[in-house]
C-alpha cells in the first residue's frame, strides 16, 4: 500500500468502516441492498447511513482498493453495480476492528430527554404525551429487533450480528422501563405540583446559596 493510501485509510471515518464491514460478509451486494442490510442491523446499535453515503464511502473504499465492482450481465432488465471485499479490504478491516483504542465512548443524544430537561417550558400533559409516544415506538422498534433475531439465528455467518441484535433487544427492553418509570416520575412531579409542592425557582435552593449561585447566574450543578 503507498503513502497516500495509508494516510487516507487513518482518515476513514466510522461509517466508510461500517460498509466494508457489510461487505465482509459472504456474497456481492448492490448499494440499496448494502441500505436495507444497515436498516435491519447496523441502526439497531450504532445507525443506518442514508444511501447517498453508502455511494460515497464505496466509492472511497473502491479508490483504495478496499473493495471492487462489477456491473451485473445482460440477463438482468436493468444493469447493476455489485460490491464484494478485497483481500486489502478484509486484511484492514481486521486491523480496525481489533484496535480498541479507536472504539471510543458510547455517545447517547436523547431528543426526548432534552425537551424533559426543559419541561418547565412544557404542558405536563403534552410532556407525558411525548413520553408515552416514545414508549410506543420502543414497542414497534424492539419487535423489530427480534423478528431481525430471528432472521439471523442458526446462521453461522451472522452469529457475531446476532450478538449484537440480543444487545439490542436487551437496550430496548431497559429503554422500556426507563421510559415508563420516567412517565411515573412526571406523575409524581404533576401530583406534587398541585398540592402546591413545586415551589417558585429562588425557593428550589437555600436561601444562602441562592445569594451565591442563583443571584449570579449560575448553573444549578456542582463546581
Amino acid at each position: 500500500m503507498t503513502s497516500s493510501h495509508e494516510a487516507k485509510k487513518q482518515e476513514l471515518p466510522p461509517t466508510a468502516w461500517a460498509v466494508l464491514g457489510l461487505l465482509s460478509f459472504p456474497g456481492e451486494r448492490t448499494g440499496y441492498e448494502l441500505k436495507k442490510w444497515a436498516d435491519s442491523s447496523l441502526r439497531f446499535f450504532y445507525w443506518s447511513p442514508a444511501i447517498s453515503q453508502i455511494y460515497a464511502e464505496l466509492r472511497r473504499l473502491e479508490e483504495l482498493g478496499y473493495a471492487a465492482s462489477a456491473r451485473s450481465g445482460p440477463e438482468e432488465a436493468r444493469a447493476k453495480r455489485r460490491y464484494a471485499i478485497t483481500d486489502a479490504g478484509r486484511a484492514a478491516l481486521a486491523g480496525w476492528a481489533a484496535d480498541t483504542a479507536e472504539a471510543g465512548p458510547p455517545v447517547l443524544k436523547h431528543g426526548l430527554l432534552l425537551r424533559v430537561w426543559l419541561g418547565h417550558l412544557a404542558e405536563p400533559e403534552r410532556l407525558r404525551a411525548m413520553v408515552g409516544e416514545h414508549v410506543e415506538r420502543t414497542r414497534e422498534e424492539l419487535a423489530v429487533v427480534q423478528e431481525a433475531m430471528e432472521q439471523a439465528s442458526g446462521v453461522p455467518e451472522w452469529a457475531f450480528p446476532a450478538l449484537a441484535l440480543r444487545w439490542s433487544e436487551r437496550q430496548h427492553l431497559a429503554e422500556l422501563e426507563l421510559a415508563e418509570a420516567l412517565l411515573g416520575d412526571l406523575a409524581g412531579l404533576s401530583e406534587a405540583g398541585a398540592a402546591g409542592g413545586v415551589r417558585p425557582d429562588s425557593e428550589l435552593v437555600p436561601e444562602a446559596d441562592a445569594a451565591g449561585r442563583q443571584g449570579d447566574g449560575d448553573a444549578p450543578t456542582p463546581g
